[in-house]
């Protein structure tokens, strides 16, 4: 096995993690705050030392590692969350291409960064990270387009932390190219991914 692939599937994980999060917040109103946190957390850690050390460790990815798992067996039943990831993908690759959004990104993190070492998952945090998503990332178009519950996607605290995880999705699509990873993966890594997502679990 390529010695990347499970510091690849960790990244992939993670921005799997991260929009499931949206589709549960998006069709719930709420959150899983264990697993939004990890995601959260990671939106911070520009210099960590390692893949794992970004999230803090790889089993606080176990959420995302069990929804790849699915897809790699083709048992995801979630269409609307590989629309999300797919989209998610195709932005990170556009907003790549944007240098002065990247600065833009990178220097609003900065300054959030302080009011996040207590709780990255603070309200005030969440709005914060929500309202740099709006200036920025969410200028790109075709815009991420997420459905579900009008009755949550009306409160304004929910779009917060939905555009917030979109943030954390497109950090991890960062990483995920950073590492070497490419659509070409899913066609002819498929199995190799695989056992990486089932090693990570088991991990």
């Amino acid at each position: 096995m390529n010695p990347s692939f499970p510091d690849r599937v960790l990244a992939l994980a993670g921005l799997v993690q991260s929009l499931a999060q949206v589709r549960r917040i998006a069709e719930h109103g709420q959150s899983d705050p264990s697993a939004a946190k990890t995601v959260l957390d990671s939106v911070f850690r520009i210099d960590a030392p390692s893949t794992e050390a970004v999230y803090g460790r790889s089993g606080a990815l176990a959420p995302g590692l069990r929804v790849l798992r699915e897809y790699f067996d083709k048992q995801t039943r979630d269409d609307a969350l590989l629309r999300l990831a797919l989209s998610v993908l195709q932005l990170e690759r556009r907003f790549a291409s944007q240098p002065d959004m990247v600065r833009a990104v990178g220097d609003g993190i900065a300054r959030i960064a302080p009011r996040a070492e207590a709780d990255s998952a603070h309200p005030d945090v969440l709005n914060a990270l929500g309202g740099l998503y709006a200036e920025t990332l969410s200028q790109l178009r075709p815009k991420v387009m997420v459905q579900g519950n009008p009755h949550y996607l009306a409160q304004p605290a929910v779009v917060a932390e939905i555009r917030a995880l979109l943030l954390a999705a497109v950090r991890s699509a960062v990483l995920w190219r950073q590492l070497g990873g490419s659509y070409w993966d899913f066609m002819l890594s498929r199995r190799a991914m695989r056992e990486a997502v089932e090693g990570r679990l088991r991990g």
